[in-house]
């Protein structure tokens, strides 16, 4: 048996990160973000001491969880901005779509968001802080300019999104209706009924 090269180590290494992450992103909605490193590398089916060897406590789990989620809502977010030059509110509801989308598949991403609407509580004042200020100027200001909001309408859209989202993360459900969502997020918009 050959050993293994550099790259397959690495490789292995980054699969290992992504699964804890994974796993730690949907115990905190499991567990309402108090679970420690030994239920994660449970649930990961990895020792415990492989996953301490990459966080040695919680609060530097959590902190690579809420990285790597702004990473993909980032993204999603600016291929929005740059695909989006309509000034009717139909752009608005293919992002409200595809974020809900990304949040039904990516529990990392959604937890940025949830995290945001309770203003990043359970993170140090100093971590507080960075994450309302990196949410506010690559999530929140970009959707505004793109929505041209400047009144409380986007906090209304959405606290509906995430608190749907919620209710399908919490209630351990499968079918999350992104089309009735995206619609109720869009009456927050345009105060229609």
């Amino acid at each position: 048996m050959c050993p293994r090269t550099k790259e397959q180590n690495e490789l292995i290494r980054l699969q290992r990160r992504e699964q804890i992450l994974d796993v730690a992103a949907r115990s905190y909605f499991r567990t309402g973000g108090i679970f420690d490193i030994r239920e994660v590398a449970r649930e990961a089916g990895l020792g415990y001491g492989t996953v301490y060897h990459y966080y040695p406590n919680r609060h530097l789990l959590i902190e690579d969880v809420l990285e790597s989620g702004f990473e993909r809502c980032e993204q999603v977010t600016a291929e929005w901005v740059n695909s989006s030059s309509s000034i009717d509110d139909r752009p608005l509801l293919s992002y409200c779509k595809e974020l809900l989308r990304l949040w039904q598949s990516d529990a990392r991403a959604f937890l940025v968001y949830k995290m945001a609407a309770e203003h990043y509580a359970g993170l140090s004042k100093r971590d507080q802080q960075r994450a309302k200020t990196k949410f506010r100027e690559e999530l929140y200001i970009p959707l505004q300019l793109i929505a041209r909001r400047e009144d409380n309408s986007i906090d209304h859209m959405l606290a509906v999104l995430v608190g749907c989202c919620g209710l399908y993360y919490y209630a351990g459900d499968t079918d999350l209706d992104v089309d009735r969502v995206a619609r109720l997020a869009m009456q927050a918009i345009t105060k229609e009924f």
